[in-house]
């Protein structure tokens, strides 16, 4: 970069250098997601293909930053990516790692679009777009239990949506009539209501709804009991 008088603007940039020896998560979001669905018309509670189309994008970062990621996690509109405790990846920046994940994973979402949803244009107005965050966890046991805190709720989640959505389009229920039906109801009383009232076995809904998708460091997907394995996917890491 040329010397110039002007130069001297960048001693304001701050380097924000996460901590060492520090596992990294970088948990990336959909913005106004509930919207962008609506428009494109999002099958209820789950979108077979937004989800596929979801994993593809993870699928891509991670074998971007393979040596770094001990695994990612997602559901719904949002993924985990844990990254190894001792990574030097971007010296830890913690903006470099925020920004370049978020925007390999939006451009991967953009140019994935087609394939996932044919004859479906991604409107101007109407564009797909994430929010990132890196946040740190200072031993094995607490990332262990954040990756745990995403699974539970991606359980919570699903079994909520599917009662919510089953009532309404087998049962002909209001939005309303569904939310007050299932107020005030746990886990068990909700797949009896989807049993009883909908015909839906809830056990028989695909993994990759009830359980969130796992994408490991060498590349494979699984929709596994994400919390059974955890030890074994972080030993060494």
């Amino acid at each position: 970069m040329a010397k110039s008088r002007f130069e001297y603007v960048r001693d304001f940039e701050i380097q924000d250098v996460l901590l060492p020896q520090c596992y990294i998560v970088v948990r990336i979001d959909g913005k106004k997601f509930h919207e962008f669905s609506k428009y494109y018309q999002f099958a209820k509670p789950n979108d077979e293909r937004a989800l596929k189309l979801m994993n593809a994008c993870a699928k891509n970062v991670v074998r971007k930053y393979r040596t770094d990621i001990v695994l990612a996690y997602g559901e719904s509109d949002e993924y985990s990516f844990v990254l190894r405790k001792d990574t030097s990846l971007f010296n830890r920046r913690k903006d470099k790692i925020a920004t370049l994940f978020v925007s390999l994973f939006t451009s991967n979402y953009v140019l994935l679009w087609a394939k996932f949803f044919p004859g479906v244009e991604l409107h101007a107005k109407h564009l797909p777009f994430f929010d990132s965050r890196c946040v740190l966890y200072p031993n094995l046991q607490t990332v262990k239990d954040y990756v745990s805190w995403r699974y539970v709720d991606t359980h919570i989640n699903n079994l909520y949506n599917t009662a919510f959505w089953m009532l309404i389009q087998v049962c002909n229920m209001t939005p309303r009539e569904s939310e007050q039906k299932l107020s005030g109801t746990v886990s068990s009383e909700k797949q009896e209501i989807l049993f009883k009232e909908c015909g839906i076995n809830y056990n028989n809904e695909p993994e990759m709804y009830k359980k969130g998708t796992l994408i490991t460091n060498k590349g494979e997907m699984k929709h596994i009991d994400v919390i059974k394995h955890l030890e074994e996917l972080f030993h060494g890491n």
